[in-house]
C-alpha cells in the first residue's frame, strides 16, 4: 500500500485552519490563487475571533471546504467544491512543496469528482487554472477534464456527468484495484440506493458504478458479495464479518451494512486484497484474509 492515496474530510478543525495559514503565506503555494491573499486575512480573522475547535461551518460558507489527508491522516492540502446550479467549480491546493510531484493532486481530484457528481450531483465541473501552472493543467486533464475555453490569464478545463462515468469504468487509478459485483447484487444495490438515505450513500454508489460487473454463476468464489462471510484485517485487528443488507444489519453480531463505512469498503474485494478507506474519524488499513462463505459458491442463489 505505497500507492498515494488522498482522502477528503468535511472537517475542518482549527489546528487546520492554522495549517492552512503556513502554506498560504509560502510564495510557490498561491503563486497561482488569484484570491490568496483574501483567504489568507479571512482564516487569520477566523482563528483570531472565533474560539472554538471546530470551524467547519464557517469554512462552508459559499462552497464546500475539504482537507485532504494522506493515509496516515496527515493533512496535504485542500480542495473547495462551489456550485452554482448543475455546474461546480473544483479548487485544489496540494499545501507542501515536498508533497508536490508525488500524484497526490491527482487523487484529490479523483476525490473531489466524487463529490461533485455522486454527492453534490453536478452536471458539470470546472477548474479554472492559470496557463503557466503546468503541474496543475497535466493532473486535470490526466483526470480525464477537456480544454473549454482558454484567454492570456486563465484556462477553463471541464468535465461533465456522461463523460466521467465513462472515465470512471474505462480508465481507473492505478493506485485503486478493480472489484467485482453479480448482476443481481448491482440491481439491489441501485434500488437500495434510491432509497436509502445518508451521508455515506454516494460512496456505495461511486463502488458499484466503477466495479465490473459478472454473472452470479462465473463470480471467483473469494470475492465478497453480498451475504457473504469474510475474515478482516482491521487495521492491527481481525474479525469475521458478513456483508448484509441494512435491515439485516447488526454490529455486535458481525453484521455489516453495506451501506456502513467498512460495509461499502469492503464490497468486491477478494482474498488477499489491501487498501485504505476513510471513515468518519480516521484512515484505516484493510485486508480481506479470507472469504468464508460466498452464497454463489454455495450455490445459495436466493440469498
Amino acid at each position: 500500500m505505497n500507492e498515494p492515496f488522498i482522502s477528503l474530510c468535511p472537517e475542518i478543525t482549527r489546528a487546520d485552519a492554522l495549517t492552512l495559514m503556513d502554506w498560504l503565506e509560502d510564495e510557490d503555494v498561491t503563486r497561482y490563487l488569484s484570491d490568496s491573499r483574501h483567504v489568507s486575512r479571512y482564516i487569520e480573522q477566523v482563528v483570531g475571533r472565533v474560539q472554538l475547535p471546530i470551524l467547519t461551518h464557517l469554512f462552508n460558507q459559499g462552497g464546500r471546504f475539504f482537507m485532504a489527508y494522506d493515509r496516515h491522516d496527515v493533512p496535504v492540502g485542500f480542495v473547495r467544491l462551489v456550485k452554482a446550479g448543475t455546474d461546480c467549480e473544483m479548487v485544489l491546493v496540494i499545501g507542501n512543496r515536498y508533497n508536490w510531484g508525488r500524484k497526490l493532486g491527482a487523487n484529490a481530484i479523483r476525490e473531489g469528482m466524487k463529490l461533485a457528481f455522486f454527492d453534490m450531483r453536478a452536471k458539470r465541473l470546472i477548474a479554472k487554472i492559470h496557463p503557466d501552472n503546468a503541474r496543475s493543467l497535466k493532473a486535470f486533464l490526466h483526470s480525464g477534464f477537456v480544454l473549454q475555453d482558454e484567454t492570456p490569464s486563465m484556462k477553463s478545463l471541464v468535465m461533465n456527468s456522461e463523460r466521467y462515468l465513462r472515465f470512471l469504468r474505462e480508465s481507473p487509478a492505478t493506485h485503486i484495484t478493480d472489484i467485482h459485483i453479480t448482476e443481481i447484487d448491482k440491481a439491489r444495490l441501485k434500488a437500495l440506493i434510491e432509497l436509502e438515505q445518508g451521508s455515506d450513500i454516494f460512496e456505495l454508489e461511486h463502488e458499484i458504478e466503477r466495479a465490473i460487473v459478472v454473472d452470479s454463476r462465473q463470480v471467483a468464489k473469494d470475492v465478497v458479495t453480498m451475504n457473504s462471510k469474510a475474515l478482516l484485517q482491521l487495521d492491527d485487528q481481525v474479525m469475521e464479518v458478513a456483508l448484509v443488507y441494512p435491515e439485516d444489519a447488526d454490529d455486535r453480531a458481525g453484521k455489516l451494512s453495506v451501506s456502513s463505512g467498512i460495509g461499502t469498503a469492503i464490497l468486491g474485494y477478494k482474498e488477499g486484497d489491501a487498501f485504505s478507506w476513510r471513515i468518519p474519524n480516521r484512515t484505516c488499513h484493510i485486508r480481506i484474509n479470507k472469504v468464508l462463505y460466498q452464497p454463489e459458491a454455495a450455490g445459495d442463489f436466493h440469498l
